[in-house]
């Protein structure tokens, strides 16, 4: 997701803060390149796919069989509006011209003076910005892992067009639109704070202002259907080489690179999360296989373009061990309901991997990026502050449109007797499966 940029040492650190230097030269915009351009129309269908198909196939089947509809539902809603939100005002507050490195301005409105001959780098401006609305319609969908089975599909609605306004698009301009985090030389490649953090920590806030599930606790709520959840991880890992890879924006070496990881991590966190599962409970579940996946992509994602293939391995472990024990143990222990543990994968993995890029961020791998453990320990505090400017942003902006959305629908969540009955019956007259 990053444009090649020279990036140096950009700030020296105060007690309270840091003090910014002149921003990066971004790299001038060069000639069409057909490869580039077949490559990331290629990428965008990839990461299409993750939100409608993987996404929704994942978390349909790890929700309880009479909601599994109403998941797939939510989630299809979410692509939809967050697709028509980009292209009115979505991608030029998070692209255009930018305003005191907070967000963009609105001179993209509707995609205005984007032609089929304007070019962002060697690609069509519109496929730069078509690849862009794929990340943000799966952010927000991710939110939803939180709260399934208990939200109100028409507070769902507006609160999707409210949080991609107002918390994504801002998020998405201070690191990739030449915004603050960008000048200060945060490093997100495909992601981590953009993306997994930004989603886990709103889909937790959310979980918490909603409340428990009824009966949760107390009684068992299996999944609807394991083969469902296994195969949505698999077409998770396919498209999210387009969502790592086409990161780059250009079909080059540091693409590759970048496809090579991510594959090598999700993999490494599926065995870590598979051993580290058998050893405790004695039994490697699909469930954990499948999460362990996920987990690892989430973890990769932040320094895809920035880590060598060491790494990568080192951060896939790290990333299969967290995701089991904030699922299997932080969870329980705090007493919050993350119905399909969107913060445990998302927001606790996303968290590792950002700061894993600020650990082994390799310059022979990317120039743009050069990490603690290859000579840049200041990188770290960059990495910390992006981390917690996008944890603290996300949970206030998110309680807000809570309350917004609130006001607006007449309340978030479902009737008790609804969320009894199950929202697949009670929303959409609809059941996924005839149950004996």
């Amino acid at each position: 997701m990053k444009k090649h940029r020279s990036v140096g040492w950009l700030f020296g650190m105060t007690g309270i803060g840091y003090m910014l230097s002149a921003p990066p030269a971004w790299a001038a915009d060069a000639a069409l390149n057909s490869g580039d351009t077949a490559w990331m129309i290629v990428s965008t269908a990839l990461v299409m796919m993750m939100t409608p198909a993987g996404l929704a196939l994942f978390y349909g089947g790890m929700s309880r069989y009479k909601n599994l509809l109403n998941t797939l539902a939510m989630t299809f809603v979410a692509y939809c509006l967050a697709s028509i939100v980009w292209v009115m005002w979505g991608y030029s507050l998070a692209f255009g011209p930018d305003k005191g490195g907070m967000i963009g301005g609105l001179d993209f409105f509707f995609f205005a003076g984007i032609t089929p001959a304007s070019l962002e780098g060697t690609i069509p401006t519109n496929v730069f910005a078509l690849f862009q609305m794929t990340f943000a319609c799966i952010t927000v969908a991710l939110v939803l892992g939180s709260i399934v089975d208990r939200m109100k599909f028409s507070a769902w609605v507006v609160f999707t067009v409210l949080w991609v306004t107002f918390v994504y698009c801002p998020i998405a301009h201070w690191v990739w639109g030449k915004g603050w985090m960008a000048s200060i030389g945060a490093l997100d490649f495909a992601g981590g704070t953009v993306v997994h953090i930004n989603a886990g920590v709103a889909g937790l806030v959310l979980a918490l202002v909603l409340g428990k599930r009824i009966g949760f606790g107390k009684e068992a709520m299996f999944p609807s259907s394991i083969a469902l959840t296994a195969l949505g991880a698999a077409l998770l890992w396919f498209g999210w080489f387009g969502f790592n890879a086409g990161s780059a924006l250009v079909a080059d070496g540091l693409a590759g690179s970048a496809f090579l990881v991510t594959n090598t991590s999700a993999a490494a966190a599926a065995l870590a999360w598979m051993f580290t599962e058998w050893l405790i409970n004695k039994k490697p579940t699909v469930l954990g296989i499948a999460s362990g996946v996920v987990a690892g992509l989430v973890a990769i994602t932040p320094a895809a373009g920035f880590v060598g293939l060491g790494s990568s391995v080192l951060i896939g472990i790290a990333a299969g061990v967290l995701g089991f024990f904030s699922v299997a143990r932080l969870k329980l222990k705090l007493g919050y309901d993350d119905s399909l543990d969107a913060f445990g994968v998302h927001g606790m993995c996303g968290t590792l991997g950002a700061l894993a890029t600020g650990l082994f961020a390799d310059p022979a791998v990317n120039a743009a990026g050069t990490g603690l453990f290859f000579g840049n320990p200041m990188q770290v505090v960059i990495q910390l502050v992006s981390i917690l400017a996008t944890a603290v942003f996300t949970a206030v902006a998110t309680l807000v449109l809570i309350y917004l959305t609130k006001a607006l629908t007449g309340g978030l969540r479902v009737e008790e007797e609804n969320e009894r009955i199950g929202l697949d019956s009670a929303v959409h007259g609809e059941r996924a499966f005839e149950i004996e």
